[in-house]
């Protein structure tokens, strides 16, 4: 098999806006680009998790960071690892076959792809 999967970004959780500012920006220097207010919608079809979340993206380029701002402890994660496959029927296809059940969730208008792995780590899947 000669695909190729590559990390497009890391998914993390963070107590306020205020401290993953300062850790990404001030003191690992990668800029904010965004930030967004996810609807509880989006945040249950994807996260399984019941509510609205602001999310911040850091992105220097060669390496971004979706930083999901949760003031309490959520008893599921928001966290996640963004991967880039060669091409996404392929993927899903591969899924499949060895009992995963990828998932797609709309967003705007366009199909985001995600899978949970045997262990229970949620993977966002893009096409390069």
């Amino acid at each position: 098999m000669d695909t190729q999967t590559i990390v497009q970004h890391v998914a993390l959780e963070c107590f306020s806006v205020q401290s993953a500012d300062t850790f990404f920006i001030t003191v690992l220097g990668i800029p904010k680009v965004k930030s967004t207010l996810l609807p509880s919608e989006l945040c249950s079809s994807i996260f399984r998790i019941d509510r609205s979340v602001q999310m911040e993206t850091y992105d220097a380029g060669g390496v971004r960071f979706e930083v999901f701002i949760t003031p309490e402890p959520v008893r599921s994660s928001f966290g996640h690892i963004g991967i880039a496959v060669e091409e996404k029927t392929d993927f899903v296809m591969r899924c499949q076959q060895q009992g995963l059940a990828p998932f797609f969730v709309e967003k705007n208008g366009k199909q985001l792809l995600f899978v949970w792995d045997f262990s229970g780590n949620l993977f966002e899947v893009v096409e390069k």
